[in-house]
């Protein structure tokens, strides 16, 4: 294949499949906290912060892990500000003290952080401005959990993102939007296992463990032992339980790491997850299972392109979609029917909403691998939607543009309305 489509795939999954500890819209809330108190240069007497609303609505329910239990955008700051290393980028609170927990807390009881909505601006945005005296610092994330897009000391920026010389490594060489699920499929088929050997193996040994601990230990509402206990161990409900109990887990504040995907733990575990029970089951060699994720991986995220990082369409959807492509393509099925598979989990569960980050995450994503489990059943029997049947297009890849559309452009009234009913908001007369 084109060496340039062959660097850019391998370059998306470099860029996209990044270890992060808890759940990252809290774990950026934190980074940007940690990176404006270095930029202070001293502790911070007061924090204002303004957030999108897909970022409030991403962590008001979910705790922050190592934190003691807390939840919400102040208990982020103040554990980015009290135990967070800006450089280690989204593993920033892999390693805290409990003196470091009751300075967190300590700093939250005084009321010293002040949050607010802010409008108009990316999905994903994040702005913390620190002070202490007449001294002040602002950092300002935008478009990426770290991808830092403006830096201000006292008043005056000393950083903006059309500047050389970025100071956090968030713009890797890799475009989602000029992926295919065509150039996806023949990448998958032609890659060196070992340019790929290093990401994968992350994601499985670190994405497998934080399931097992799900399914051990028991987190929330423990969808993934239910799913196990009431509907029995075979490789369809394994896999699904895995993916679940994951989520279990990281929504309740488990402290392992996971191998993300498109910005999300939840979509990379449900994408990475099911695709390594069924290589487990088939006792296929480890080279195989690199491809299968590979096309898991590389479909996602190039639905996830077309969406944002941020919006009210459930990614667990696309990520589902992905999980079950290399499912298909593990067990040797042409492009055909890995591409009917996808158009039909997404016409099925496609209007499934995002209401935040939270326990009934894991549930979400029991129901999206279900359906695609489904619509992969439905592929192999050539049974596919057709197009002018709702929003189904000619072709896969226009069917997943045109839910991005749906997603990014017709879903943005529902996720207002979400976030107004998630503050407590009144109706509007």
């Amino acid at each position: 294949m084109d060496r340039r489509i062959y660097e850019n795939c391998l370059n998306v999954l470099k860029k996209e499949l990044v270890l992060a500890l808890g759940c990252t819209e809290p774990i950026a809330v934190a980074y940007a906290a940690a990176y404006a108190k270095h930029i202070l240069g001293k502790d911070p007497q007061r924090v204002k912060i303004a957030c999108s609303g897909n970022m409030i609505k991403n962590v008001k329910g979910v705790t922050v892990p190592n934190s003691g239990g807390m939840k919400g955008i102040e208990a982020a700051v103040a554990m980015g500000l009290t135990a967070g290393d800006h450089r280690k980028g989204l593993e920033l609170l892999n390693s805290v003290t409990r003196e470091e927990i009751d300075s967190a807390k300590a700093f939250l009881s005084e009321k010293r952080i002040d949050c607010e909505l802010a409008r108009g601006v990316d999905n994903l945005y994040i702005c913390v401005r620190v002070e202490c005296g007449e001294e002040s610092a602002e950092v300002t994330v935008a478009g990426g959990h770290t991808r830092v897009v403006g830096i201000r000391k006292n008043g005056v920026r000393i950083w903006g993102k059309e500047e050389e010389g970025r100071p956090a490594d968030t713009d890797a060489v890799g475009d989602p939007s000029r992926l295919t699920l065509e150039n996806i499929l023949q990448f998958a088929d032609e890659v060196s296992p070992d340019d790929v050997k290093d990401i994968l193996e992350r994601q499985i040994l670190y994405n497998m463990s934080i399931a097992e601990e799900g399914l051990q230990t028991g987190y929330g509402v423990n969808v993934g032992r239910v799913i196990l206990n009431c509907f029995g161990d075979d490789i369809r409900n394994r896999a699904i339980a895995y993916a679940a109990a994951g989520s279990d887990a990281r929504m309740s504040g488990c402290s392992l790491p996971v191998v993300i995907n498109s910005g999300s733990g939840n979509q990379g575990m449900t994408v990475s997850l099911p695709i390594i029970q069924y290589s487990l089951w088939k006792k296929t060699d480890r080279e195989r299972l690199y491809r299968a994720l590979t096309v898991g991986n590389l479909v996602a995220i190039y639905q996830k392109s077309f969406i944002g990082r941020l919006s009210a369409y459930c990614g667990a959807v696309c990520a589902a979609a992905g999980a079950v492509s290399g499912i298909a393509w593990l067990e040797g099925q042409e492009q055909k029917v890995i591409e009917a598979t996808i158009t039909n989990t997404i016409c099925t569960v496609g209007g499934m909403v995002c209401d935040g980050a939270k326990p009934s995450c894991a549930s979400k994503i029991a129901v999206a691998l279900d359906a695609a489990m489904l619509a992969y059943e439905m592929a192999k029997k050539g049974y596919v939607f057709q197009q002018g049947e709702g929003i189904v297009m000619d072709n896969a890849g226009d069917t997943i543009r045109s839910v991005g559309r749906m997603a990014r452009r017709g879903m943005a009234g529902t996720d207002t309305e979400i976030l107004r009913i998630m503050l407590g908001k009144g109706e509007e007369n």
